[in-house]
């Protein structure tokens, strides 16, 4: 009996993002339902907020799991998370997008595999 995977979870950390672009609440909501439409996701629902200090926490759910980020300004640094389910939805794809719109200096990415069960 082989093994699967039911999901992939990309946990993404992008470091050297200009202060204005982590500050920005209606890029974020850009960048997130782009990551949508890019990987062929289905739009579930969204929230997001901005803090005080000025970073923004937003997550859009989607049937095959979510997408976030979480922006610290003050470091220039993001935390995204892209975790996706199904064999006809592809992670990378979101994370392209969100690589396009931040443009970070550095970039560390981890794939884990989610749920793995026999086929």
């Amino acid at each position: 009996m082989g093994m699967k995977t039911l999901g992939r979870h990309l946990v993404v950390e992008m470091y050297g993002v200009q202060s204005t672009l982590l500050h920005d609440l209606s890029l974020a909501k850009r960048v997130l339902r782009e990551s949508i439409e890019a990987c062929k996701a289905t739009f579930m629902g969204e929230h997001y907020t901005v803090f005080a200090a000025g970073g923004i926490s937003g997550i859009v759910v989607i049937a095959e799991s979510h997408i976030s980020i979480h922006t610290w300004p003050e470091h220039g640094y993001a935390a995204v998370d892209i975790f996706t389910c199904g064999d006809q939805v592809d992670p990378w794809s979101a994370y392209e997008v969100f690589i396009k719109y931040y443009s970070p200096s550095k970039v560390n990415v981890t794939e884990i595999k989610r749920g793995i069960v026999e086929a």
